[in-house]
């Protein structure tokens, strides 16, 4: 791609001139992309000069590094992305019922959303429970619930994400033993555990353990799933949440990145190969409203991450090197004024999603803003994947936007953006030093109340909340029976009291024992998940050694 010659820059003036005389209409406002800026009126090869983008460098070919183009050199050409929803609610019977109805829908993968207790570690029974078990997520307490769960899915087949953080060893383990039951091999199993914590200080609150202890069971996780399960995804490092609570597309790189480089730290450090581990390293973004900045956002995301690993962990492994992500479209967009506007929301960002090259997409139900989804409307979600897939012809090539003016531009520009921020967090000692000083919370609280203050000011345009606002007919709102929790609490009572108490304490003194040395925490964990141990106990073991981590508020 040439530099702009000197014809070119001449006409650009005379452009420039006649734009000023005319009467256009009002360019998008400041702050509709990354950091405050506005687009330029017109977008050439003077953009990707001052851009500082090369070709030879930046680009690429699909599949090679620095995987700006795609991770895989025929991307959906060869195959779609994985078409998941996420979803999970009451008990796991009736969240298996949801699965086996979506995998007939034609879902590809499935995506298990659990309830705050057990993504706190606390049991169905526990006090602290009460009201909230089955609500945002199934209710997931021990061995039992994990078979009901993924009973008649063939888990050789079907890649499972499971959106779980801080008892992420637990749930693993949980998932490994009903596999084995059903003669699934830990080598065949595919998926994801998110098992990103650092981000839960930022943005979203679900951690149990302090910082630095977190880090110990991720790095066991680690080093154990390298050896046992090579074909399962050990962490899925997560900006969808930091940018669901208000961060930019280029706070969203950084920051993600970031913890990234600090998850990698961590594995060096315990001892374990940066070329071994990190090809089962994949990243979760968010797919937002503004179509061309997030295509950018995913392919400075691949491109920075490839010379991350290249710069600074001497990574030679090309699939240690190349970044796989998974896209959720934007719950943060989605309205409870005129919610069928939703789905045009949705599908617009799946579009940009498949547009930047995501490995694995959910598409949210446009009800969503109002309760869970039901079974209709996570249909026609699932649907909108379908139909870009199959009829929209955007499957048929890799990396359309290639060579865009404008896309290269946003891309070079994000890139440097978020390099900009991932120096900052190096000056602060690292993601989690910067977070213990509250650096990247007080970064993504500024960035969140602009963007309200944009809303409300109208500087930036809602449809239907803010500007064309209407009446809109009413729509069905799915709601989780109160009796399901009765239920839960009950079986968990039955099993607690029929199983041996005696081989419980064993094996959950073992978890506690091996918590205070270096040894690897998987194998006891899976052990006793296998002796029927529930995922509070097992937390509970944790936190006699951890302790329990409490937010430190900064001004």
């Amino acid at each position: 791609m040439a530099h702009e010659t000197k014809t070119q820059a001449d006409a650009r003036t005379r452009w420039e001139a006649k734009l000023a005389k005319q009467k256009v209409r009002p360019r998008p406002t400041p702050g509709a992309y990354s950091g405050g800026s506005d687009a330029e009126p017109l977008y050439g090869p003077h953009s990707l000069d001052a851009a500082g983008f090369d070709p030879e460098r930046d680009l690429g070919l699909p599949g090679e590094a620095p995987f700006t183009r795609g991770v895989q050199p025929t991307m959906y050409r060869g195959r779609h992305w994985t078409m998941r929803q996420y979803a999970g609610f009451g008990t796991a019977k009736a969240s298996n019922e949801r699965y086996r109805y979506l995998l007939a829908q034609g879902q590809t993968g499935l995506s298990v959303a659990f309830d705050l207790p057990t993504q706190m570690g606390r049991d169905s029974d526990h006090p602290m429970s009460r009201g909230e078990v089955g609500k945002v997520g199934v209710a997931l307490d021990s061995i039992h619930d994990m078979r009901v769960l993924f009973s008649e899915i063939p888990l050789g087949q079907v890649s499972t994400s499971m959106t779980i953080n801080s008892t992420a060893a637990i749930l693993l383990a949980l998932y490994l033993a009903v596999a084995e039951e059903t003669g699934v091999s830990r080598k065949d199993i595919r998926g994801t555990i998110q098992n990103d914590v650092l981000k839960e200080y930022i943005a979203r609150g679900t951690y149990v353990f302090p910082p630095r202890e977190s880090l110990r069971i991720i790095r066991d996780i680690f080093a154990f799933s390298e050896a046992e399960c090579p074909s399962f995804n050990t962490i899925s490092i997560s900006g969808y949440h930091m940018r669901e609570a208000g961060c930019d597309a280029a706070q969203e790189l950084g920051f993600t990145l970031a913890n990234g480089v600090a998850y990698v730290e961590t594995a060096v450090a315990g001892g374990l190969s940066v070329d071994s581990f990190a090809e089962q390293l994949s990243f979760f973004f968010n797919g937002h409203n503004n179509l061309l900045e997030e295509v950018a956002k995913f392919r400075a995301a691949r491109r920075l991450w490839c010379r991350i690993m290249e710069t600074r962990f001497g990574a030679t492994n090309p699939k240690a090197k190349a970044l796989k992500f998974h896209t959720q479209t934007a719950g943060a967009t989605l309205q409870a004024q005129q919610p069928l506007n939703n789905v045009v929301r949705v599908a617009l960002q799946a579009v940009a999603a498949v547009l930047g090259g995501t490995q694995s997409l959910h598409t949210n139900s446009f009800d969503e803003a109002l309760g869970l989804p039901t079974a209709e409307s996570a249909t026609l979600a699932l649907r909108t994947q379908q139909i870009i897939a199959h009829e929209s012809g955007l499957a048929d090539f890799v990396d359309p936007f290639a060579g865009s003016y404008v896309v290269e531009a946003l891309t070079s520009k994000l890139e440097a953006e978020a390099s900009r921020y991932l120096a900052r967090i190096d000056e602060q000692g690292g993601m989690v030093s910067a977070i213990e000083q509250g650096y990247v919370q007080r970064e993504i609280q500024a960035a969140s109340y602009q963007y309200q203050l944009d809303i409300e000011e109208k500087r930036r345009v809602i449809v239907g909340v803010n500007e064309f606002v209407g009446d809109s007919a009413p729509v069905p709102v799915m709601r989780v029976d109160p009796a399901l929790e009765v239920d839960q609490v009950a079986r968990l009572g039955a099993m607690k009291a029929a199983r041996d108490g005696a081989r419980v304490r064993e094996l959950l003194l073992r978890v506690e024992q091996t918590a205070k040395g270096q040894e690897n925490l998987m194998p006891v964990i899976v052990e006793a998940v296998k002796g029927e141990c529930t995922v509070g106990e097992i937390s509970d073991a944790l936190r006699r050694v951890f302790g329990e981590h409490t937010e430190i508020v900064t001004l």
